[in-house]
């Protein structure tokens, strides 16, 4: 078994391989069957898993790639994954992909839907329309609705018309990987010494390419490993940071904050594949069972719509349940969901008495010494006075 740093090291080459190498390893091993890309935050890899397909979550190109063909599609005060998610496209790293899905997350990736049609006619897209209204019998019918169409893409493509059993394998193998992440989500809780947040965000972001399986047993590797080792506690403060859904932060920007005498101690990066709370149980009809938990059992996101909106006193009670001393608003520029949210959580958190601080980053972000001294000051303020 690899030790827990060799394990972070993999996870790290995945992470960078832009031209995803490890999905052309999987097609050579799977002949003939369909690969899908799908933008965040939120898509059903279930279904896609069932259908015989391996989903590949994609998030731009991080800091890996210069963008100059992406910025021809889109103006400049829009956030950043589009564009780099263009360049990849129009560079041929994506061409092992057999498709791509668009999640409804915002206005920006709709519209990247439509422009992925134009520029790549050849490859199926489809554009997921994930429900507003949770009522079963409006919502959870037309996401069933949207998932038959979604079978239908994969199958036409490569894949198999799955089977009652099919569906239920996968959401189980799916359940069994939220459970991984979330027994590594609380033992960084526990023992935040053991876990740094650039740690744990490249073992859960290694399932963006990774069968199911296989990344299930790679975050199982990493928790047996990290907690082997020998390290003390520090003397930092324990933060949650909220509004990095869908554009992922730099790897600089993790470090830095752990630098800066912060403890991650929970966090909304690769949220997509966190997103229901509880277990699938799939039942006689697993579709349904499928929709129905979308419904009922998703996580609270500044993308997903709720009526009476719950946001802040959900956020208050992760606070409290990860014993968390403040908590770290760091939104991608231009994320018009993150920042919309932001004013009313930060609001709530003051009245509460929670400290907070916010910065705002871009994807390829390069220097982060103003975001670590900003950090830092946070973290001495609570540590001397109890309040930022």
């Amino acid at each position: 078994m690899m030790t827990a740093e060799e394990i972070v090291a993999h996870c790290e080459r995945l992470y960078a391989d832009t031209a995803l190498g490890t999905v052309h390893d999987w097609k050579s091993r799977h002949p003939g069957r369909p690969a899908f890309g799908h933008l965040p935050v939120y898509a059903p890899r279930e279904v896609v898993h069932a259908a015989g397909g391996l989903p590949v979550a994609l998030a731009g190109a991080g800091e890996h790639v210069d963008i100059v063909k992406g910025d021809a599609c889109f103006q400049s005060y829009i956030c950043h994954i589009p564009r780099s998610t263009v360049e990849l496209g129009l560079t041929g790293d994506l061409d092992v992909l057999d498709g791509m899905l668009f999640p409804s997350t915002c206005d920006v990736i709709r519209n990247l839907s439509g422009i992925w049609q134009l520029l790549f006619p050849k490859k199926p897209v489809r554009f997921i329309d994930l429900p507003q209204n949770f009522a079963k019998r409006l919502g959870g019918d037309f996401y069933q609705h949207d998932l038959k169409e979604l079978i239908d893409l994969v199958v036409a493509n490569g894949g198999k018309q799955p089977t009652d059993e099919d569906l239920a394998r996968s959401i189980r193998l799916y359940n069994d990987n939220r459970n991984a992440i979330s027994a590594l989500y609380d033992l960084r809780t526990e023992q935040p010494q053991l876990v740094a947040s650039d740690e744990c965000f490249l073992v859960v972001k290694a399932g963006a390419v990774l069968d199911v399986a296989e990344h299930t047993q790679l975050v199982h590797d990493f928790i047996a490993q990290a907690k082997t080792r020998k390290k003390k506690k520090e003397d930092r403060i324990r933060v949650v940071m909220i509004g990095a859904f869908c554009e992922q932060p730099p790897i600089g920007l993790l470090r830095s904050l752990d630098r800066s005498g912060c403890y991650v101690v929970d966090d909304d990066l690769n949220l997509g594949m966190r997103w229901l709370e509880k277990d699938v149980e799939p039942g006689k009809n697993p579709l349904e069972a499928f929709a129905d938990a979308y419904l009922t059992q998703s996580t609270w996101a500044s993308t997903k719509y709720e009526a009476d909106d719950l946001r802040a006193p959900k956020l208050l009670a992760l606070v409290k349940r990860r014993k968390a001393d403040g908590v770290v608003f760091a939104a991608p520029s231009f994320c018009d969901p993150a920042l919309l949210d932001q004013p009313v959580l930060q609001k709530i958190l003051s009245v509460s008495g929670v400290p907070h601080i916010a910065f705002k980053y871009a994807e390829n972000t390069g220097q982060f010494q103003g975001i670590r001294e900003q950090a830092g000051t946070f973290s001495d303020s609570i540590k001397l006075w109890g309040a930022a």
